[in-house]
């Protein structure tokens, strides 16, 4: 009687990681943890060496490792990198599944995966919200976009990366999603370096004024929640109610960092597009307007 085949054995449990930054890494090392064997490539062969210790295997080239697996994850710097490593390795790429979690426009991931349909392979996007030494842990979680069968083809592999959310078939959702992720994320991060400067100006040090301002930061997300029960439905329904923060006060606010910012001698751009974004909104007659009507004039800048 044949003993049922358990994950190491299964065919269509072996996964190829092309890319091995600090992400592509945390992925080969999440795989292998949940059993997978994992057939690994990247450009410069010495990254491979510590993931090759911990049990992946190392392929000679891109079309070795394509042809070890029927699951394909790229991470890589760019969707550029993509073509160029697998230019010359066409020929594998018929019946596998090409996953990309590496950063892009939406309108290059798209052309990617018609790239991938025509070399006979089936494309997912991805984008990994979480830093890579949390991938693979239980606040990790990754979108996707792209065919919905294909995605549950492979969930069991790639929820050892994260909860997969699945955005729809546009293969541009989930870069969208991902590029919308970090735009939050990167303005933060340089706001919280402009406000750093502007207490360091007055003598803090950045381990006295970075703890009160993340914490701060973490307050965020309660504050808008606190003003709306659903959060964007009245932005979906064009209203835009101004009785707590008005357009004109938020607008004060930001004159005055621009002031400040100006009389310390710091970089001006964060502050400029801000208050510009409040007088737009000013100019058009929306002062006395909740303070989301400045996304009017980022929908349709002049």
């Amino acid at each position: 009687m044949n003993e049922p085949q358990n994950l190491t054995t299964r065919q269509d449990s072996a996964v190829t990681v092309i890319g091995l930054g600090p992400m592509g890494q945390a992925t080969t090392r999440a795989l292998l943890g949940a059993g997978h064997p994992v057939t690994v490539w990247n450009r410069t062969p010495g990254r491979a060496d510590g993931v090759v210790a911990d049990g992946a295997t190392r392929a000679a080239t891109p079309a070795d490792a394509v042809e070890a697996s029927d699951l394909v994850i790229l991470s890589l710097t760019d969707y550029r990198a993509m073509y160029d490593i697998l230019d010359g390795a066409t020929a594998a790429l018929t019946g596998r599944t090409l996953v990309n979690l590496s950063s892009d426009t939406p309108d290059r991931t798209r052309e990617a995966a018609a790239w991938a349909a025509g070399h006979g392979a089936a494309f997912l996007t991805g984008g990994v919200m979480v830093p890579a030494p949390m991938v693979g842990t239980e606040a990790a979680h990754v979108y996707y976009s792209g065919p919905e069968d294909v995605m549950e083809r492979h969930r069991a592999a790639l929820e050892r990366l994260g909860a997969p959310r699945y955005l729809g078939a546009d293969p541009g959702l989930a870069q969208m999603m991902y590029q919308a992720q970090l735009t939050v994320f990167l303005t933060t991060l340089s706001a919280l370096m402009h406000a750093t400067s502007m207490l360091g100006t007055a003598g803090m040090k950045a381990a006295e004024a970075l703890p009160e301002l993340l914490s701060f930061t973490d307050s965020i997300g309660a504050m808008l929640r606190a003003g709306e029960k659903t959060p964007g439905a009245a932005l979906d329904a064009g209203e835009h109610p101004g009785d707590l923060s008005t357009v004109t006060m938020m607008g004060a606010t930001a004159d005055h960092i621009v002031e400040t910012s100006t009389a310390l001698g710091l970089d001006l751009a964060l502050p400029l597009a801000v208050q510009g974004h409040y007088r737009r909104a000013i100019e058009d007659g929306h002062g006395g307007d909740n303070w989301t009507r400045v996304i009017d004039g980022i929908r349709e800048p002049r």
